[in-house]
Formats: C-alpha cells, structure tokens, sequence
C-alpha cells in the first residue's frame, strides 16, 4: 500500500511558472484551478529524469507499448473494451474536443451543453463558429440531475448536432449512472446527435460510486461518441501536455484526425510520452493512496460544512472539486469573491464562471495536502463568522 504521508508535505511552487500560484496574494490559499498540490508518482519522475540525462530531445512519437498501456488500464480499471487504432493522440483534452466539434459539425451548427459545466464548454463553441445551446441541471436533495425532458426539447428546437458530456462532471461533482447515461444515448441516438465526452477525471472516482465510458454503453453509441482520456488530471501533468481520443468509427476518426492536423499538430513530445508510460505501468498503486488520502479530505469537508450551515458542501462522488453551496449567504458572485479572497484568503473559483445555475456556488480544489484544507475550513468559518455573527 502507497505511503500516504507522500501526501502530506507543503512545497513551495512560487516562480515555477504554476498558473495556480501567479499573481497570488500574499497569505492567500490558492484553491482554484484544477491541478493539484501533491507531488506525481516516483516513477513518473524517475523516467523524466531518464530522458533528460539522454541529452537528446528530437521529435518522438508513442509506440506500442504506449497504446497497450492505455488498453489496459481502462479495461482494468472501467471494463472497456479499446483497439489500438480506435486512439488518436492529441496535446489536450479541450484541443480534441475542439477538433471533434468541427469534425461533427458545420458552423453556425447547434451544440448541447449541461450547466453549470466546466466554463471552456460555452466558449470552445463560439469560438469554432458554432451555436451554444444550454439545458440547465437541476438541483434535487443536494444532487444535481439532467433534466431530461428539456434536454430533448432542446435538441429537437434548437436541431442539435452535438452534445459535449461532462463525465464525472466538474464542477458538481456528479459520476453519471448507467441509466442516466443510457437514456443521453437513447435521446442522441434517437434525434442523430454526436456525443463527445470529456472523460478526463474518471480516475477520480470515490466508495460507491463507478465510472462508465458513455461509449461502453453500446456499439450504437460507441460509433457515435468521441471520448477525450487523459493521464494529466489522474497523475498531475497537465503542463506536459498529454491526451488520448477513442473514436470507433474510422470515418468519424479519419475526419477528426483531418481537423487535427490542419492545426499543425503532429506528434506528443517525447517527455509527455515517457511520463505516461510511466504514470500507467507503475502509478496504480500511487493512485489508490491517493484516492484513499482525497476521501478523507472529502469527509472533512463534509462534516465541516453540513447541509443546515451557510456554506453546503455537497456530495462529491467524483472529482478533487468540491462545489459550495453559498447561496444561503444572499450575495452577489462579486461579493462572493471578496469573502473569499479578501476575507478568507482562499482562491476560489466562482461558481458564476460555470454559467447557468452557478451564481451563489464557489468551486474548491481539495486535492491538497490535509493541513492545507483544514486551515483554509478554519478560514472560511472565521469569515463567515464575522459575517453572520455566529458560529458555523
């Protein structure tokens, strides 16, 4: 069993060039963006460090040893069934998504998303001259769910082309159940829509719950669906830059392979292919303590923030991304912030970024060393405190 005081330790990541600590105030907790504090599996570094000692850094590509590592750990881990050439190799999630969006669609085209929903959602869609369509999740007992009957009528008013899954969803927090899944496959397949499913913290996945590739749910579906993988956010390389696209359908992966290159992308670098070889031959055992040292930073928050107290944490059956329920408190998104960061001296990320139905919530980034959580609670009960004139 993986040590899990590999956790514990606080490191400085000031002048590394770490978003999450650019231009942070003096004694302010940065919570925000989604990487995490903890240090990638031993190994991870160790076939870093191997590749840098070569002192050669041409171009690369993967192998097959590469694509039977990925095989592998999803058959392992999701019981899903991949081929080699089902993987296309790109340098990001939202790169893919990108890619499959022009690939699926023609512009001014109509493309489905669930609010609140991770925020680069609503602008990749503009962006490729496409037209976002917005079916809000509802909030029910504490659980956010689809619902399904406006995002149907969605699809067939607004004549969907595509719908961008956010599976476990971030930011609240949701790990869709297999019925849920089969009836978003039975509505696209139904009205031709095109899936393409952000998969990429599947990893993170708590007692209770299990994560289930959309694409897993049938070969109808499966031809159908792009699927966005990454080692980044399960072993913390997102600045290397590494992703993986299963597509079934050859003339759909033809297509979007055909988008890929006409960006000028090639091939991953060569540190980003040794890190996730690494990362998927010798970091199971580094994610399994991992998980075990989230669930308990889960549970602290929990107890911490009950359902009657002015700030609710709720259920987080997948993610490291705890969404806060602040609406209690009355205020605006702005003065939200300023309770947070000003007050608190924690980094947020505020649930109005996500769209719709995210005024009043605050994303936080608990993967973080314990002592680390429990000083940004205390802070957040101190300033509420003040707030409210009473205790949490």
């Amino acid at each position: 069993m993986f040590d899990h005081s590999f956790f514990d330790p606080k490191y400085d990541r000031t002048g590394t060039g770490a978003i999450k600590y650019r231009n942070l105030p003096e004694n302010t907790i940065p919570m925000w963006i989604a990487d995490m504090d903890f240090k990638s599996p031993p190994a991870v570094t160790d076939a870093l460090i191997k590749a840098a000692q070569h002192g050669i850094y041409g171009y690369g590509d993967t192998d097959d040893e590469y694509d039977t590592l990925i095989l592998d750990w999803y058959d392992r881990r999701n019981g899903w069934k991949i081929k080699k050439e089902q993987i296309l190799k790109i340098p990001g999630v939202m790169f893919g998504v990108a890619a499959a969006i022009r690939a699926v669609t023609e512009p001014n085209d109509a493309v489905l998303i669930c609010q609140p929903v991770y925020y680069p959602f609503a602008k990749i869609i503009p962006d490729n001259h496409r037209r976002t369509v917005i079916s809000e999740l509802v909030l029910k007992n504490g659980r956010y769910e689809i619902d399904f009957e406006d995002f149907e009528n969605k699809i067939k008013q607004e004549k969907v082309k595509a719908f961008l899954l956010c599976s476990p969803h971030n930011p609240v927090g949701r790990v869709w159940s297999r019925t849920e899944l089969a009836e978003i496959a039975r509505i696209c397949l139904k009205n031709g829509v095109y899936i393409i499913s952000d998969e990429i913290h599947s990893d993170f996945i708590y007692p209770g719950y299990n994560h289930i590739p959309i694409a897993s749910i049938s070969n109808e579906i499966a031809d159908r669906t792009i699927t966005c993988l990454s080692p980044t956010k399960t072993f913390n390389l997102a600045g290397l830059q590494a992703a993986n696209m299963v597509v079934p359908n050859k003339q759909l992966r033809i297509r979007i392979k055909k988008e890929c290159v006409a960006t000028g992308y090639s091939h991953l670098n060569i540190m980003a292919t040794a890190a996730t070889k690494a990362a998927y031959q010798q970091g199971e055992e580094w994610l399994e303590g991992l998980l075990q040292y989230l669930g308990q930073n889960v549970a602290l928050l929990r107890t911490s923030f009950p359902e009657d107290a002015p700030v609710y944490a709720l259920n987080l059956e997948g993610t490291y991304l705890a969404w806060l329920d602040c609406r209690k408190l009355k205020m605006s998104p702005s003065e939200l912030d300023n309770l947070f960061l000003s007050k608190a001296g924690i980094w947020l990320h505020n649930g109005h970024t996500f769209g719709s139905g995210g005024d009043g919530f605050m994303r936080m980034n608990i993967a973080c060393p314990n002592s680390v959580l429990e000083e940004a609670i205390e802070r957040i009960k101190l300033a509420v405190y003040h707030l409210k004139g009473d205790k949490l």
